[in-house]
């Protein structure tokens, strides 16, 4: 079964990129796969609190992870798989999809900020051309209405 990667944050065009991962997998009988990443840099303050603070972040992971399974179950009959690890997310993704064959094509949410489509955008799109998937980048500012007619 081909699957949709998707990373899950706390960045408002993630829901972007949930919608649309979730709307195709559903039209097309695909797999949606969850990835989130803790930072290193989360974990680096103090040897004791590291484990207290990977603990925390696991925990609204899953939290915010259970919204959106939720909704892609109830709504689009598409049960998702969530992966948690730490490092960096652009390496992370990558051994991912490595590990994983069925995993065919990235979605990633892009900010509307006046920054740039962010970080993990600007990262994995330097890199597209040796990417073993192709990309699909989200506006973060589309309607979940558009989004459903497109997909």
């Amino acid at each position: 079964m081909r699957k949709f990667l998707v990373v899950l944050d706390d960045s408002r065009e993630c829901l972007n990129a949930m919608r649309y991962a979730a709307f195709r997998a559903s039209h097309t009988g695909a797999g949606v796969v969850i990835l989130s990443v803790i930072s290193q840099d989360e974990l680096q303050h103090f040897m004791g609190v590291a484990d207290l603070m990977r603990a925390e972040a696991r925990e609204r992971i899953e939290a915010h992870y259970e919204v959106f399974a939720k909704w892609m179950r109830d709504r689009q009959g598409v049960h998702p798989t969530l992966i948690v690890r730490e490092g960096d997310a652009g390496a992370e993704i990558l051994k991912l999809v490595e590990e994983d064959p069925e995993i065919g094509i990235l979605v990633l949410g892009a900010s509307v900020e006046k920054g740039g489509p962010g970080p993990l955008v600007t990262h994995m799109t330097r890199n597209s051309g040796t990417l073993p998937i192709p990309v699909t980048i989200v506006p973060g500012d589309m309607s979940k209405e558009r989004l459903e007619a497109i997909t």
